[in-house]
């Protein structure tokens, strides 16, 4: 007799586990729509301050040099010498090549911009595509 109470002790049953499984599921219900809709914003906020960064940098280049790069040297004047006079670089430390935004999409500079700007960067943003509402722009940071 002592063997059947010890049994009955030691498990769970079927309804407990039920009961378990579907509070897990009703709290991740809950719980991972709010993450997955931050994990977006992070991706914005990083994505502009990436932006700004290269802003800075370029204004950096600009003041050593006397003027902002060409549409054609792009962001990766930032990390290596393109060869013109006073570049005191790099301007981006610590890495090789021009990080990506957080999509994985490159940023894209022109100079000169649009609107009698110096220069534009632009994010794609997520969708990967210029000139859609998602993009994120030099000139018009929200965040």
């Amino acid at each position: 007799m002592k063997n059947v109470s010890k049994r009955r002790k030691s498990g769970f049953t079927l309804i407990e586990l039920v009961v378990v499984i579907v509070i897990v599921a009703i709290l991740a219900a809950i719980v991972l729509p709010r993450f997955m809709g931050r994990t977006e914003d992070a991706k914005i906020t990083a994505t502009i301050a990436n932006i700004r960064s290269f802003k800075t940098q370029l204004e950096l280049y600009s003041t050593d040099t006397g003027h902002p790069p060409i549409t054609s040297q792009g962001l990766m004047v930032l990390v290596s010498n393109p060869g013109v006079k006073g570049w005191n670089g790099p301007y981006l430390k610590d890495v090789s090549a021009v990080p990506k935004d957080t999509w994985d999409h490159d940023f894209v500079y022109k100079q000169p911009g649009d609107n009698g700007r110096d220069y534009d960067v632009v994010s794609p943003g997520p969708d990967g595509q210029l000139g859609t509402a998602d993009d994120i722009q030099s000139w018009n940071l929200q965040k």
